[in-house]
């Protein structure tokens, strides 16, 4: 990294001297009396680390998002912890709206102080719009302004429930409109447009949370086509069944096709997959148009990131309810003043540490329980990383440590480990355990998921009696289609495969 950069510090002064209109726009504003940024945080639902054009994926059409890429610092190497349930997203978004980690919040919410409400209490204008996975008495405390909100995980993308909130700061009942991308982005804008035609005497803090590219995979008529199913290779590690029996393969994401995994439907999941992500990168480009017209773009830190990955046919498997790199690793950029450009960071970081990173950025203080670590020792460039390590989580089935070249899966009701050397093969395809060679690193990485373990107090065992066997017969997995798909994805993933 660029070791001369401009502090953050030195920028946002700058900022505050020069009022940070957008270049040719000569919109006057008034500014915080910190000159502290706006922030603009869009969160997308399920979307893998590399279905972005900037991470190297060169078949999918991101240009919006990686034109922030370019104007900021992408984070490879950027993780959930995890979750207790097959809704890993409900555990995701508590931990990186409380800045704590994963044994500490679980998915709950009630009583704890949220990064929009904290930003709230100093001096920051908050609005949300989108998916709320959490408690509805949690939003209405965390945001005083909203539109347009989806309480729950998954629905229907053409009939998305939204709730807007009431004077009296409580979300009101909800009604069905349109495409859940295209209500949410059209909040966001006209919250930024009212937010411009206003006094802006405090800052703005928004929150915009898509429900794509999450399933049903029912894209918008006119993206349906952006990717002919055939035009698109299958992931490196795609396999037509996942190797050995853990937990529940039929979980959730993983009804969507049948078993074993045919090329075909998996090029064909893939291609509605992208053509979300393209919808969605269209409605943020729609966002950043807005702010810079109004003079707002140049004293906006934004966020792009993802509540989880997904496997999409990586190793036999299509969701996220595993700890393999598709489903645990996220998209996380982050562009604004006083951030380096076009910077790439190897960092080990968690989804959890952008509350921490964007209090100090914006001069809030931070709770005294958070667990996330600010990422400015990376941003600002004094620093590679912020931690050794890392540890993820899946119930009580799977666990996962990884360093800056190992990592290690474990699942203790099979008593089965998977040793991965993320170097030399980030797809994790050789599996080093059984190898003598490894004993000892096997050992090495299984003492540091103890120590993890002791520091999270998680008390799941790593070792059972009578451990569960590896073999499975798939043609006893049933699957069936759940309430939210529409006629499009029942016709494409149900009724095609009878």
């Amino acid at each position: 990294m660029d070791q001369s950069i401009v502090s953050l510090s030195s920028l946002l002064l700058i900022g505050a001297v020069t009022g940070c209109s957008h270049a040719g726009n000569s919109v006057s504003h008034k500014k915080d009396i910190n000159g502290r940024p706006n922030v603009l945080f869009i969160l997308a639902d399920d979307q893998r680390a590399d279905a972005l054009g900037c991470s190297g994926n060169s078949y999918i059409r991101t240009p919006n998002i990686d034109s922030l890429a370019s104007k900021g610092i992408r984070f490879r190497n950027a993780y959930v912890m995890g979750g207790h349930h097959g809704a890993i997203s409900a555990p995701s978004r508590a931990m990186l709206l409380s800045g704590r980690h994963l044994f500490h919040v679980y998915d709950t919410l009630a009583g704890v102080t949220t990064m929009p409400m904290q930003f709230g209490a100093n001096g920051y204008e908050t609005f949300g719009t989108g998916k709320w996975h959490n408690e509805k008495s949690a939003f209405e405390a965390s945001f005083k302004k909203a539109k347009n909100v989806f309480l729950g995980g998954m629905a229907n993308h053409f009939q998305i429930p939204c709730r807007d909130m009431g004077a009296d700061g409580k979300l009101k009942e909800p009604e069905f409109k349109g495409f859940s991308t295209d209500i949410f982005a059209a909040s966001a804008v006209d919250f930024l447009n009212e937010y411009s035609n206003g006094e802006k005497e405090n800052p703005f803090f928004c929150y915009v949370a898509f429900t794509v590219p999450h399933d049903p995979y029912s894209p918008k008529p006119e993206f349906i086509n952006s990717y002919p199913d055939q035009s698109l290779p299958l992931p490196g590690n795609y396999m037509p069944l996942h190797p050995f029996q853990f937990d529940d393969l039929t979980v959730r994401d993983e009804n969507l096709l049948a078993w074993p995994r045919e090329p075909d439907k998996v090029r064909s999941l893939l291609s509605d997959y992208y053509a979300l992500v393209t919808h969605l990168d269209s409605a943020v480009g729609t966002i950043i148009q807005t702010l810079k017209r109004n003079g707002l773009f140049e004293n906006t830190i934004i966020v792009y990131a993802a509540d989880n990955g997904l496997a999409a046919g990586s190793h036999g498997l299509l969701g996220k309810q595993n700890l393999y790199e598709h489903s645990m690793k996220v998209p996380i950029i982050i562009t604004g003043p006083g951030v380096s450009k076009g910077v790439a960071s190897d960092a080990l970081v968690y989804l959890f540490d952008l509350f921490p990173t964007l209090a100090e950025i914006c001069n809030v203080p931070v709770p005294p329980d958070i667990d996330g670590k600010s990422l400015m020792p990376v941003i600002s460039g004094k620093s590679e990383g912020v931690r050794n390590s890392l540890f993820t989580a899946y119930r009580n089935t799977v666990r996962a440590v990884r360093n800056d070249t190992f990592k290690l899966i474990r699942y203790p009701e099979r008593d089965y480990n998977q040793l991965f050397n993320l170097i030399t093969d980030p797809l994790e395809l050789n599996n080093l355990a059984n190898s003598k060679d490894y004993r000892k690193k096997l050992d090495e990485m299984t003492e540091l998921m103890k120590k993890w373990q002791t520091e999270l107090n998680d008390k799941a065992p790593l070792e059972i009696e009578n451990p569960l066997p590896l073999n499975y017969d798939y043609t006893k997995l049933k699957r069936v289609p759940d309430g939210w798909q529409p006629e499009y994805t029942l016709k494409k993933y149900f009724e095609e495969s009878d």
